[in-house]
């Protein structure tokens, strides 16, 4: 059966072909063209601002309350009113994609984020601070998936993971800078200083290129070599690049010219790549990541940990993680760190279970405490390493460019939606058993680990073209995936 090798085919390294290694040195030389630093830098500013709008709320709570006079109730949707815009943004980001292209969808977004910095920043009333709040939300619901889409579309194939892992690392940068931050800066001052990394793309949206798979497949192919030639260093030879994306562009426009719109991402050959894309960003959500991000203050007092020491030995390990898997994910692949950063929030969860179940019959209780803060450690270092970003990376690589919007509206939907189910009822399931809450969340990852290990392909050091040709049930005749 052709399904039943496709699906064999996905354990095996894609990555090992004779003549790349060869051209490492090359391509990392190309990478470092003025138009890919700039399109890096916008990209990372977007992340960084996807950072500051996830950490200002949690120090600047009491401030807020107080001077605009807010109950708990007000502040819990301002806070909360994030993930309606998260789950319009998401609804509407693979369409908007699409349709006017990357760099204008991230001009819309950096646009709306700073109306919605602003409206925060001079809010007199709730409403306006809730309609800030609301604008941001969509923002974020439409970058989280296409700032990892335009920087893979963009960097060369051995530079595509360390690329989008080391722009999605600026997300945790944003977290920390805030937390730090709002303690020391009024909220109001803390939410014009949001604004600066978005001050800081707009000029240069205006330099930075348009990516060459939109490009081919809005028509534009006579666009597609010169937008190359600037990425790649106008030395270099990009001719066989840019065939190899208009064939496959063309290739896939004749397979389906029957088949348009939204739902043609639920034919059966996108059944595996959008089974894979929707899990892998899922896993994380259902495996308690909101629960300890949110919660983390209520695990570290339910087990008498420090929350001060706790805090900050949490952010240093997740940067490290997070550092260390821009170094690796390159050289030993995105299938390999996903494994081993499962395995880690596996354990994390499991010793977080225990910690809780010794802490409740009154056993070891010296050690219970350290118990505790090691499993969070480990957890929030298990997913900057691999979890955090790498299935974002996958999920901008493995969609052909025609289903890729429509994949990313999907994929946003996911994870708002999971999300938020495990936001809403984690201290209701703490109340249950918080020992079994996250014996659950273990159970998750280690489903993950399982689905990664036999369904999950190596995407490192191949091109776009040739990795979504593995998904489609006649590949180009060129491709060297196999």
């Amino acid at each position: 059966m052709a399904e039943e090798s496709l699906l064999l085919s996905h354990t095996e390294d894609l990555s090992d072909s004779p003549n790349k290694s060869s051209s490492l040195v090359s391509e990392i030389s190309n990478a470092s063209t003025r138009p890919f630093v700039l399109a890096f830098t916008v990209g990372s500013c977007g992340a960084l601002s996807f950072g500051c709008i996830v950490g200002y709320t949690a120090p600047t709570q009491s401030s807020i309350m107080k001077d605009l006079n807010l109950s708990i109730a007000d502040f819990s949707f301002f806070g909360s009113i994030l993930t309606v815009g998260l789950i319009v943004g998401a609804l509407i980001c693979g369409k908007l994609a699409d349709l006017v292209g990357r760099v204008y969808t991230i001009w819309i977004t950096n646009t709306l984020v700073l109306i919605g910095w602003l409206a925060i920043a001079f809010a007199k009333d709730v409403w306006l601070l809730d309609l800030g709040r609301l604008l941001q939300g969509i923002s974020v619901g439409i970058s989280s998936y296409l700032g990892p889409i335009y920087i893979s579309e963009l960097a060369p194939r051995n530079l595509r993971g360390a690329a989008s892992s080391l722009m999605q690392l600026f997300v945790g940068v944003g977290i920390s800078a805030f937390y730090a931050l709002g303690t020391v800066v009024a909220w109001r001052n803390l939410a014009i200083l949001g604004s600066i990394p978005s001050l800081v793309v707009l000029p240069l949206l205006f330099l930075v290129p348009e990516s060459p798979r939109w490009l081919a497949k809005v028509g534009r192919e006579k666009e597609v070599e010169g937008v190359l030639l600037s990425l790649r260093g106008a030395k270099s030879d990009v001719s066989d690049e840019a065939a190899a994306i208009l064939e496959y562009t063309k290739h896939v426009e004749q397979q389906d010219v029957d088949s348009r719109g939204f739902f043609k991402l639920f034919q059966r050959k996108y059944a595996l790549p959008l089974t894979i894309g929707v899990v892998l960003i899922s896993v994380p959500q259902l495996g308690g990541l909101n629960g300890y991000t949110f919660y983390t203050d209520t695990i570290f007092t339910s087990t008498g940990v420090s929350s001060n020491v706790g805090f900050i030995l949490t952010s240093i390990v997740q940067m490290f993680g997070g550092i260390l898997g821009v170094l690796l994910i390159d050289i030993f692949g995105r299938r390999s760190l996903l494994l081993v950063s499962q395995a880690g929030m596996f354990l994390g969860c499991l010793a977080t279970a225990i910690s809780f179940f010794l802490q409740k019959n009154n056993c070891w209780e010296k050690g219970t405490p350290i118990l505790a803060l090691i499993s969070v450690m480990v957890y929030f270092g298990s997913y900057g390493l691999g979890m955090g970003p790498i299935p974002w990376i996958i999920a901008s690589e493995i969609y052909p460019v025609d289903v890729k919007g429509a994949a990313g509206t999907v994929c946003n939907l996911t994870t708002s939606i999971s999300s938020w189910l495990v936001t809403y009822s984690f201290n209701f399931l703490l109340q249950w058993s918080s020992t079994g809450t996250f014996m659950m969340f273990a159970t998750v990852m280690g489903l993950g680990f399982v689905f990664t290990a036999k369904l999950v392909p190596e995407t490192k050091g191949k091109s776009l073209e040739e990795i979504q040709s593995v998904f489609t049930d006649s590949p180009p005749q060129d491709s060297t995936i196999f």
